[in-house]
């Protein structure tokens, strides 16, 4: 028969890597968790870890496993959570992952206010602009722009009409002038950022005549995107990002859009769990909270039509 608590503690090893540090964070002896992990594998009849007197990982088996036991595990969790509290007030760890720029200056207040409104919730926030493993992280969510590959994650909509916009500061127009079409873009110094370990240089615009895409070049790339709109704004060149992103510049007047939203190119965004067993109530209570504020936020400052 599988105990769960064992199936815990393999979730807790293939994390973290050891059956130390797993057993440092229950607070039992390392031995235990290791007779925990083999009284797993015995009773599924497979080695869940290859292991040497140096290291360890997860065998094949275990891989294919790890999704499976997240579920299990999660279900538990979530089971006694409906007990304990009834559903009515939220408690327990929320861990995200998050784009740079959008979490570090958007989404880092908003969950500050969240919090505040559920203090029994403690928070483990993930900001990068790699593209986080939802199966194989111990995350409960994501928060990610684009529209998604067919695949079995399931996507819940905060900002389903967010497009991005081409901007630049007032500064740069001034010395330089702005591009009227898409091709005036290889004229120009288009600051660049990475995702993903892919640089973002094709620049896509919905034209109506049809797609255009345009290979851009420039002076600067950097793997935080946060950085790429801070360059844009202190007049280092163009920058073609999510408006979420860049609209408190725009109100501000730090940043001007330089071609007609309906011409750039859509970035919806999107809370993205890894199967339907993680829409818990703090998920489900996020997500009604992060759409209030997005669609918010996209209603202070309207985009013009009469842009370039």
């Amino acid at each position: 028969m599988i105990r769960l608590d064992d199936v815990q503690i393999f979730v807790l090893t293939a994390d973290a890597g050891s059956f130390s540090e797993a057993a440092r964070q229950l607070n039992i002896a390392p031995g235990l968790a290791s007779a925990s992990v083999q009284r797993l594998e015995k009773a599924l009849d497979t080695r869940l870890f290859t292991r040497s007197t140096r290291s360890m990982q997860l065998s094949e088996a275990g891989e294919r496993y790890l999704p499976h036991a997240r579920v299990m595990v999660g279900a538990r969790d979530q089971g006694e959570q409906a007990l304990a509290d009834g559903r009515s007030a939220l408690t327990g760890a929320l861990r995200l992952s998050m784009p740079s720029d959008f979490g570090r200056n958007l989404l880092l207040p908003w969950l500050d206010d969240f919090q505040h409104q559920h203090p029994g919730l403690s928070l483990h926030l993930k900001m990068s602009d790699r593209s986080a493993d939802l199966i194989r992280q111990p995350l409960d969510a994501v928060v990610r722009y684009g529209t998604l590959p067919d695949s079995s994650l399931l996507a819940l909509t905060l900002a389903g009409d967010n497009r991005r916009a081409l901007c630049a500061a007032p500064a740069y127009i001034k010395r330089h002038g702005a591009p009227a079409k898409p091709d005036d873009l290889r004229r120009h110094n288009c600051l660049r950022y990475v995702w993903s370990e892919q640089v973002h240089e094709r620049w896509r615009f919905t034209l109506p005549g049809g797609e255009r895409t345009v290979a851009v070049t420039g002076n600067r790339v950097s793997d935080d995107a946060d950085a790429v709109r801070r360059w844009a704004i202190a007049g280092e060149g163009l920058v073609y990002k999510s408006r979420l992103d860049l609209i408190d510049d725009l109100k501000a007047g730090r940043l001007v859009e330089l071609f007609p939203p309906a011409h750039c190119e859509p970035a919806p965004l999107h809370l993205i769990c890894a199967h339907r067993s993680q829409l818990t109530t703090a998920i489900n209570q996020l997500h009604d909270f992060l759409r209030e504020r997005c669609t918010t936020l996209l209603a202070s400052h309207p985009p013009r039509d009469d842009i370039g």
